[in-house]
């Protein structure tokens, strides 16, 4: 039986599918179908992320071999595209619309123009204070580890003492961390922020970008200086597009809708978009999204097995460390 990375590479289309094979994971799999669910358990529900990895004639039967499996818990499937959720909708699941991911087409990408002066003049602040960006070769090394550690515990105070987010976000350790790239900023030898990309298949092959994190004293700009390094060497690789991953609450429209929509779970999502930053940063991260200029908006869905209740919204957010 092929792994859990194989089977991504052969049959997703997800931007965000590498997060598949975060730590804590669980895998369904059934002999009669090439591809495999991920999920989680939580409470009365499985929290299933994306939707089944497996090719396309054979989508359909896995999910109803999961569902059977499932009971008597109840699936919450998120960050599913289009065409999950027209799969899930089809399937009797209630689908709405959640967000969307943004992704940027490094072929036509540039930061030629007056779109980027802002952009250009943060990066140049970054570098005449002497940032370095260098791509960390290993990950393993316990010296990279020890700078990365300080940048994580200083970047969680800074929000103060808020917990680290799992589940629908990356990681930069585990059995996966040889397939990623890691680029880290310095300052005089001292490490001030990083971030991590995954590899992305599909459609749209090419990077996403991932874990991202930044010490409170770096100076500004640093953020900005580090993705702009990685995607002049992910573009002189050959990769053909950086993704920015999926943001809550964003890029909400009523023709994203599918029919089997629930107008009351429209409702509640729009009001967080408008009023949720307690619960998700939402503004930050697409301020920070509409910088690069992305070319592509994709919207991105959450599907409940029946109808969506507080107990399966809670769950997820339980288990996302969102609460």
């Amino acid at each position: 039986m092929p792994s859990v990375f194989e089977t991504l590479v052969r049959h997703s289309d997800n931007p965000s599918s590498f997060l598949a094979l975060n730590q804590g994971n669980e895998y369904f799999r059934d002999p009669r179908f090439d591809g495999t669910c991920v999920y989680r358990r939580s409470g009365r529900h499985l929290l299933q992320f994306a939707g089944p990895f497996a090719a396309e004639e054979q989508r359909a039967g896995l999910l109803d071999a999961f569902a059977a499996q499932a009971r008597p818990r109840r699936l919450v499937a998120v960050q599913l595209q289009r065409a999950d959720a027209e799969l899930y909708g089809a399937h009797g699941f209630t689908v709405n619309q959640l967000g969307a991911s943004y992704a940027v087409d490094l072929a036509r990408f540039t930061l030629r123009g007056s779109a980027f002066v802002r952009l250009r003049n943060k990066i140049s602040r970054a570098r005449r204070a002497g940032l370095e960006v260098v791509e960390a070769s290993s990950v393993a090394d316990d010296e990279v580890q020890s700078e990365l550690d300080l940048i994580d515990r200083a970047w969680l105070q800074g929000k103060g003492g808020a917990k680290e987010l799992r589940f629908l976000v990356g990681e930069r350790t585990g059995l996966a961390q040889r397939h990623r790239r890691l680029f880290v900023g310095r300052i005089g030898g001292v490490a001030l922020g990083y971030i991590s990309y995954s590899p992305v298949f599909g459609s749209r092959p090419g990077w996403l970008h991932d874990l991202s994190r930044r010490s409170p004293d770096a100076p500004p700009g640093v953020m900005e200086a580090l993705n702009a390094t990685a995607m002049e060497r992910m573009s002189a690789d050959g990769a053909g597009w950086l993704h920015f991953g999926f943001t809550p609450f964003t890029g909400l429209s009523d023709e994203h809708e599918l029919p089997c929509a629930s107008r009351t779970f429209t409702r509640c999502v729009r009001l967080l978009a408008q009023h949720g930053e307690r619960i998700y940063p939402a503004a930050a991260q697409l301020e920070y999204k509409r910088k690069w200029a992305p070319h592509v908006v994709l919207p991105e869905y959450i599907a409940f097995q029946g109808r969506p209740g507080p107990s399966a919204v809670w769950q997820l957010l339980r288990a996302t460390r969102a609460l």
